[in-house]
């Protein structure tokens, strides 16, 4: 296969959350059949409801700057499936994943007819497997992988961590994972393992119980990230492109650190003083981890999606882009834009998927906005603009129904005055979408 046959044969297999399959038997004896190349790197394995993918590439940048190879796997992608395996600062090529998922998927297929499994591996299960191929091949020193979903189920939990991580867990995907945060929180800690430490962002008092409970069961160390963290912010309102970045001060058991942060938010802090503990214990494990490698890693860390600035149009207009899709994704959101976008009238694009929170996260975005513009994102799982519509009706709100995400893209570009902002949230989806419009002609900046 090439890469267009290869991605038509994966979406083939279903929706990706919507055919998801969790548990970790297909997974496992898809791994088996291909040489088990999961065993072949070392892994830091993230779970936690928000955050965990802006940690794990804080990870893997602080391990780039230590002089290690190091590999890189997260979902979703925005614009294009390779982002979600990379080697270094490097996507796999085309057609190095074309050929992995050829293997993957001749495997997956002996399976059936083998009788060992009843169906193809899901989606998910096969690309997981094309990252740990590609990484077993480029021989990294180790791989960072985040969670796809939940964590004691999920298809990455076949790895052999050396040190694993828990962002702050948060309702999500409650259809799957469970009604409360315990419930949510014994999920995550599935990836807990005998004897690797496990570092813990800060917790809800219900969520840390039920981490804590599980490390103490199986014998795992528990390494608390502490709130205690000096951060002030190094940019201002009047510069826009650069607001809303942090420099921490941080004292761990171990050292200090005087770090900018180069994301955006606040909540990064506790992403980056996380993944500063990871690099602590990946330290304590025997790699080469110094503390100007954990500077030199937050400073020039990039991770896309995640309230970057972005300019659309002509005359060019500043857009922020961000994820935001889940109510705990919308109150970091609407904080950033309350300290740094005040005094900014504020056009709101959003999409989301069905399956979301949606009620929850129009009341925390929708009062900020001057003027809000629903759209549907190319997916199966998205929801319709107009039930967005009778969601911001019942919130006394009117606002554009528009069904393309780019033409809704070309509304907001002329509807938006000069000083004011675009901002593009909901759905990660919705974010690649409003990219790929962007770097077409017809909106570049």
């Amino acid at each position: 296969m090439n890469l267009e046959e290869a991605i038509k044969y994966l979406y083939g297999l279903g929706n990706e959350m919507l055919a998801m399959k969790l548990g970790l038997a297909g997974i496992g004896a898809l791994a088996e059949s291909l040489g088990a190349p999961q065993r072949k790197f070392p892994a830091v394995h993230i779970a936690g409801t928000n955050g965990k993918g802006s940690t794990a590439a804080m990870a893997a940048s602080i391990l780039r700057k230590a002089g290690l190879r190091a590999g890189l796997y997260t979902s979703p992608h925005l614009v294009s499936i390779t982002e979600r395996i990379r080697v270094d600062e490097e996507e796999i090529t085309p057609d190095e994943f074309a050929r992995l998922a050829t293997d993957v998927r001749a495997a997956g297929e002996r399976l059936v007819a083998e009788n060992l499994l009843q169906a193809p591996p899901t989606f998910f299960e096969q690309v997981t497997m094309i990252g740990f191929l590609y990484f077993a091949e480029r021989e990294v020193d180790l791989a960072v992988l985040e969670v796809g979903l939940g964590g004691r189920l999920d298809a990455t939990n076949i790895c052999e961590p050396v040190v694993t991580a828990i962002t702050p867990v948060d309702f999500d995907h409650q259809q799957y994972l469970g009604n409360s945060l315990t419930e949510i929180a014994v999920e995550k800690a599935g990836i807990i393992k005998s004897g690797v430490p496990v570092v813990v962002a800060p917790q809800t008092g219900e969520a840390m119980e039920a981490i804590r409970n599980r490390a103490a069961e199986i014998g795992a160390p528990l390494i608390a990230v502490s709130r205690s963290v000096d951060a002030e912010c190094a940019g201002s309102e009047d510069d826009l492109w650069n607001a809303g970045r942090f420099r921490l001060r941080y004292r761990s058991p171990r050292d200090q650190y005087d770090a900018f942060v180069n994301l955006r938010g606040r909540h990064q802090v506790i992403n980056a003083v996380t993944a500063i503990h990871i690099a602590e214990e990946l330290g304590e494990e025997g790699f080469p981890i110094t503390r100007k490698a954990v500077l030199d890693g937050l400073e020039h860390i990039e991770w896309p999606g995640r309230l970057e600035m972005a300019a659309a149009g002509q005359p060019a207009r500043p857009m922020l882009l961000d994820g935001a899709h889940n109510a705990a994704g919308a109150r970091v959101l609407r904080d950033f834009l309350r300290e740094h976008c005040a005094s900014r009238p504020i056009t709101l694009i959003f999409g989301a998927m069905a399956d979301k929170a949606i009620t929850e996260m129009a009341e925390v975005i929708f009062p900020l906005a001057a003027r809000i513009i629903v759209t549907k994102v190319n997916n199966p799982r998205a929801t319709s603009p107009q039930a967005i519509a009778e969601i911001a009706a019942a919130l006394g709100r009117d606002v554009i129904s528009i069904d393309s995400v780019e033409d809704a893209l070309a509304e907001a570009l002329c509807a938006t005055l000069e000083n004011g902002l675009i901002c593009a949230c909901g759905s990660l989806f919705l974010v690649g979408e409003i990219k790929q419009a962007i770097r077409r002609e017809r909106f570049a900046g």
